[in-house]
């Protein structure tokens, strides 16, 4: 099991990125997926996680309504839409993975920044500049 984060680079204040997560060797559809950041210096915070598709996707507030959190199916990815980029999202962002049968999804859509995680990718760095 193996997770690829992808798609993180410079950005402008206001701007626009897209990372993707796959899943290499395994389907995503299996896995509730979580996206978290660490900025340098801080700790490491949940940014929005999803789980299956009866159950809506969970935000952190400092990224609600500019952030998007998405499946493809298809393509064996969980995608993060950003849009309107601030300075403060600069960090290495990562997404983890937990199998759907570890958690309800009652307990997860109100824990998913704290539960334990099977495994994480290997980050994206993301730089908005002002």
């Amino acid at each position: 099991v193996q997770l690829q984060a992808s798609g993180g680079g410079l950005a402008q204040s206001g701007g626009s990125l897209r990372l993707s997560c796959l899943g290499l060797g395994f389907s995503l559809n299996d896995y509730r997926i979580g996206w978290f950041r660490q900025a340098p210096g801080k700790e490491r915070e949940g940014v929005s996680c999803t789980s299956s598709s009866a159950v809506s996707p969970y935000y952190a507030d400092s990224v609600k309504g500019r952030f998007s959190i998405s499946r493809d199916s298809a393509k064996n990815t969980v995608s993060l839409q950003m849009d309107n980029l601030k300075p403060e999202d600069t960090a290495v962002y990562y997404c983890a993975a937990v199998r759907f049968r570890r958690y309800s999804d009652s307990y997860y859509s109100r824990n998913c920044f704290k539960v334990g995680y099977d495994d994480w990718g290997q980050g994206t760095l993301v730089t908005v500049s002002s």
